[in-house]
């Protein structure tokens, strides 16, 4: 799975903590530790109500002078994104674009097709908003490959956000309701249309709402690899996640080297179960 590393995000209080005292130190720590851990990409999220393009630009330097694991800028504005871009020294991640005319996807392609490497989180949601069938949402997907198609942005840039609600917030799937029935039938039908493609999802989200919100998380993690989700945002300090991500691509069959070797490797990396636990 591609992991993109969401602990620096202003909507984490003790983000928005050290970003309001600007703690460059905290800041560059949690970057180290997400680095290490093995995340792909960093997502920088400001979430600040004045100043977001300069509070990015800020956060995004202090994650570049500690590594180089790609950033992944993450702005609800298509205008902030596309101001905050050229602070990236190398390719990152756009996110996120949709079909809401506020997203502007078509400056975001624009901008790839101009500067080879960028990738992109695309959501499945347009102007009326969520589409609650599977049949919806994939409308809402064909269009925006078809936007990409015009730009030249090839299916391996793209991430698609299927947007799963909350388990504690979504209604029974019933013949084609909005439930995780309906969304692994959305994944699957992109998969099976685009196998370049990837498929990603904002994991912690699911749990929402829930006690002990972990085991959501570890059980949605293993479901949408078996679905082929082959991304996901994730805080990849959660050792318990990681060793759920090995295993289950490993079962699957995932593990490009076979036999286990990459869920051997993480483990004895120290990226999950130590002796000690």
């Amino acid at each position: 799975m591609i992991i993109i590393g969401e602990k620096l995000n202003g909507t984490i209080p003790s983000v928005a903590k050290a970003i309001a005292g600007r703690d460059e130190e905290w800041i560059k720590e949690i970057a180290r530790r997400e680095a290490d851990a093995g995340a792909d990409f960093i997502d920088v999220c400001a979430s600040v109500e004045i100043g977001e393009a300069e509070t990015l630009h800020w956060m995004i330097d202090l994650v570049q002078s500690v590594t180089n694991v790609p950033i992944c800028i993450d702005s609800p504005s298509a205008e902030v994104l596309v101001r905050a871009y050229p602070f990236c020294k190398r390719p990152g991640m756009f996110n996120s674009v949709s079909m809401e005319s506020k997203k502007r996807i078509d400056d975001i392609f624009r901008i790839m097709a101009e500067n080879p490497g960028w990738e992109v989180i695309a959501m499945l949601c347009d102007d009326t908003g969520i589409p609650k069938s599977a049949a919806d949402r994939l409308r809402v997907f064909e269009g925006i490959m078809e936007k990409a198609k015009a730009y030249g942005i090839a299916p391996s840039g793209i991430h698609i956000d299927p947007m799963i609600e909350a388990a504690a917030l979504m209604e029974p799937d019933g013949e084609d309701g909005p439930g995780i029935a309906t969304n692994r039938k959305v994944i699957r039908t992109i998969r099976e249309a685009y196998p370049d493609i990837h498929i990603t999802s904002a994991i912690s989200n699911i749990s929402h709402g829930l006690p002990a919100r972990k085991f959501m998380n570890y059980a949605f993690a293993a479901l949408l690899l078996e679905a082929g989700v082959d991304s996901g945002i994730l805080d990849p300090l959660d050792e318990g996640m990681l060793g759920v991500i090995y295993a289950a691509e490993a079962l699957l069959g995932l593990d490009e080297d076979g036999y286990c070797m990459e869920y051997i490797k993480a483990y004895k990396d120290g990226l999950f179960g130590t002796p000690e636990k």
